[in-house]
Formats: structure tokens, sequence, C-alpha cells
């Protein structure tokens, strides 16, 4: 029998999302306006007019993985994540590995967008408004809006991200409906996705800008203890939210081509790309859209932000639960339901990370975002296949009724694949970056080094504090909240 501990666990507050307060969450973590607007005509430009179906190719690897990913989420039963799959089928060193990373790999992503979000919102203001602020202060003003929502309801958080999500794929799709009324420039073609321009040089360079274009997709499996009928709704939102965002940047970036026509879609992409769907908007809906998308840039990175603060705060709550981190950082508000002492920590990171920058006088987009959130995307990409290898090797181990479609042949396939993508970003990290060959090493390197670190410190916790190390990835929330839940079957004896 297990001992009775002196208080129970804090919990986040169970039932709290359904599939639709996820997919919100995840979507507009990967931002897809800001995607679409400042990442897709370099590709565009990179990859020509094949450019679109880069996107469909990641996505279709991106759902393989997800049919690995959701078939354990039944056997995974808290906020954990990639720390909890890697660790119940790659060891426990290996788990706390991942975490490590995963954590590092967020806070990257969503610190580095506050440089991204200064920048725009201080031009945007600057321009459409005649407010003359720094990058810095609309940063902090960021970093302070974040803090608020992330400390309140998760219920309040996610009505927030849906109305931003909606009108950021709202403007996007009101210059796709104008484009194809007016037949774009010279008529409309599907070259884009005929083989002779998908299987250009340029092609992988797309790939390695697509991969990150999805990320944040995967932690709908954080979110697992705030769902409702987690079992069904964790699933569910993981194939809307992948099949949404490969269809609708395939479908984006194949428009924003008819706007311009083959040809001129690759020389206005190489000329200005900056410019590319402003000028578009411009001519085919009127300058009242093109003042709107600019605001609308701002409020797509401001729900990134809040989406991966809610992320890595879920992160911190679950490891601190089980004691890899200090318990403080797992304490719940008792009104909020929030995880509110991990969000004073990753606000005070945040902005620490801010001021660094704005004190050295860096570039807030070409140092602040892409130097920071380059490692962040190399990481979850290499998550994801460590995810995907972790399935296979849980389900060899241990006694199950799940297909072999979705316990060998799935995870196998996206291990690899993702393996392959993670390279494929690393090799043409200078797209990602644009800095100088040291400062792509370190970047590089800080990925393996993160992920050592959380593996020795599991390694040194087997053997300095084995009862902590005994719990890391056991806890079952669906056990301990409701009491018909279906018990995990237990790894083997041998199981690290």
């Amino acid at each position: 029998m297990s001992q009775p501990t002196a208080t129970a666990p804090e919990r986040l507050e169970h039932g709290a999302l359904g599939t639709g307060s996820i997919v919100f969450f995840v979507v507009a973590a990967a931002a897809p306006l800001t995607v679409m607007a400042g990442i897709a005509p370099l590709a565009i430009m990179i990859g020509g007019i094949g450019a679109p179906a880069g996107y469909l190719i990641a996505g279709l690897i991106l759902t393989v993985f997800a049919v690995a990913f959701t078939t354990m989420s039944k056997y995974i039963r808290n906020a954990g994540a990639f720390y909890s799959y890697i660790a119940k089928g790659l060891g426990k060193p290996a788990g706390l590995g991942a975490a490590a990373l995963a954590v590092f790999s967020y806070n990257a992503i969503q610190i580095g967008l506050y440089g991204a979000f200064g920048y725009f919102a201080a031009a945007t203001a600057t321009d459409l408004a005649h407010v003359s602020l720094p990058w810095w202060t609309w940063a902090g003003i960021g970093i302070a809006v974040v803090w608020f929502f992330g400390y309140r309801s998760i219920h309040g958080g996610a009505k927030v991200l849906g109305a931003l999500l909606i009108a950021e794929t709202g403007i996007l799709a009101l210059l796709a409906a104008a484009i194809l009324a007016k037949g774009g420039a010279h008529g409309l073609s599907l070259a884009s996705f005929a083989p002779a321009h998908i299987a250009t040089g340029g092609m992988g360079s797309v790939l390695a800008l697509a991969f990150g274009a999805f990320i944040g997709f995967e932690a709908t499996a954080i979110y697992r203890e705030e769902a409702r009928t987690p079992d069904r709704t964790v699933p569910r939102a993981t194939y809307i939210a992948v099949g949404f965002l490969g269809l609708f940047y395939a479908f984006i970036s194949w428009v924003i081509i008819q706007a311009f026509g083959n040809t001129g879609a690759v020389a206005i992409a190489a000329k200005n790309p900056a410019g590319m769907f402003f000028t578009a908007m411009t001519t085919y809906v009127g300058t009242w859209a093109t003042d709107l998308m600019r605001v609308l840039i701002v409020t797509s990175l401001f729900a990134a932000l809040l989406a991966f603060h809610n992320a890595i705060t879920r992160y911190t709550y679950a490891l601190a639960s089980e004691g890899a981190l200090p318990r403080r950082l797992g304490r719940i508000h008792p009104v909020h339901k929030s995880p509110y002492v991990a969000g004073y920590a990753q606000t005070a990171l945040a902005a620490a990370v801010v001021a660094g920058f704005a004190i050295a006088h860096a570039d807030p987009y070409l140092q602040l975002l892409l130097w920071v959130n380059t490692p962040g995307v190399i990481g979850i990409v290499a998550l994801q296949a460590l995810a995907a290898f972790a399935v296979w090797r849980y389900f060899r181990r241990n006694t199950h009724t799940e297909s072999a479609a979705r316990t060998v042949a799935a995870p196998l396939a996206a291990g690899i694949l993702l393996a392959a993508a993670a390279a494929l970003i690393i090799w043409k990290i200078g797209l990602l970056t644009a800095a100088s060959t040291t400062v792509n090493w370190i970047l590089i390197g800080s990925v393996p080094a993160v992920f050592a670190l959380g593996a020795g410190y599991a390694i040194r916790m087997r053997r300095r504090q084995p009862a902590v190390y005994a719990r890391l990835a056991t806890t079952d929330v669906d056990a301990e909240e409701l009491t018909a839940a279906t018990p995990a079957p237990q790894p083997s004896p041998s199981a690290a």
C-alpha cells in the first residue's frame, strides 16, 4: 500500500477545457497570420511556386506523428506531455532530459517572440497612431498582459485566444476570398502542386521553414488535466490542430501566389518579402484592410505569447508536482486554479531576457527573435522525434490492444521523418538566424547540452533521492480526479 501524504497535491481545474478551447490554445501558439505574412514569402522566394506543397508535406508527416502521439495519450494521465511520454518509453533519465529541453525550448520560442511583438507593435503604433515608443516598452506591456491572463482562470485565456485566432484567420480568409473572386492576376492555377515544382532544390529549405510553422500543435497533451473527457478531447484537438494548420498554410500560400501570378509571385517575394501580403491586401481589398492586418499581426503575436506562457507554466507545474522542480512552482491559485507561481517565474525570466537584450541595444527582430527562437524550434522537433520512438518502445514493452499500425508503423515512420526534419533545420539554420557560423553553432549546441543536463540531473537524483526518482512520470491525475478512470498498463520490471 502507498504511504499517505501530509497534504493532497494541488491540481489544475479538471474539466475546464473542451476540444475547441484546446484547439484555440495550440493553433494560436502557431500564430498563423504571422507565419503567413512573415514567413511564407520567404518560402516562396526560396522554393518557388511549389512552396505551398511544403506545408502539406510537413502537415502529413506531423499527422503520422499525431497518430502515434494520440494512441499513447490515453496511457499518460498527467500534464507532462513530452516528459511523460519519453520517460515511459525511453527511461526516466531521457524523460527528465526531455523535460529540461521542453521547458528550455518553449521558453526560447515564447521569449524570442517578445522581440517580434515589440518590433511590430512599435512600428504599427508609430505609423497608425503616431505614438512613438521603443520596442522594449511594448514588449514590457506584452509581458505584463500575458502574465495577467495567465494568472487568471484558463477560461478567460481560452476566450481571448479564440477571439484573436478568429480575427487573424478571418483577415486572411478575406484576402483569399477577394483574390479568388477576381481570379488572381492571370487566372487560377494549380501548378504549385505539380511534381516538377515540388521536386526542386529549394524544397529542403521550404520544409525547414514549414516545420517551424507547426510548433505548438503538440501541446494538446499539456492540457490533459484540464480537459473534459481527455481520452477523446486530446486526440480530437490534436488532429484538428495539425489538419487545420496544414491545409490553411497550404491554401493561403497558394492564394498569395495567385495574387501575383506564378512568375510575379516569386519576383515580388524576392524583391520585398516583408511587404508581399500587405501589397496583395491593398490591391485586392483596400488600404483599410492592410492597416487592420498590421494590427492583427500584433494581436497574433500576443495570442502566441499567451498560448506558450500557458504551456510553459503547465510543464513547470507537472515537473514540480513530481518533485523534479521545487514544489512551490507547482502551487495552484485557490480561486483561479492556475499555476500562478510558475507564471511568476516564467514572467520574471521573460522580463530579464528582454531587459538584457534592450540594455545591449540588440535588434529585437534579427537577434532577440531569430537567435532565441531557433534553438527552441530545433528542440521541439527533436522532442517530437524522441516522443515518436518512445511510443514505439512503450508499446513494444507493455501489453496492449492497440493496432500495429498505431504502435509500430506510425511511431517509427514519424520518428525517422522528424529526426530527418530536425537535421534539415540544423542544415538550413542560416535561413532562420541570418547569424555567423559561431553563433549558429552555439545555438545548435545548446539543444543537446540542455538535454544532457536534464538527463544528468535524473541520474544524480536516482543516487541521492531515490524516492523522488521513483515518482517521476508516475502521477495519475485521472485516477485521483475520476474514480472511474481506466488504469494505464504498468511497465515491465526492466523499465528504467
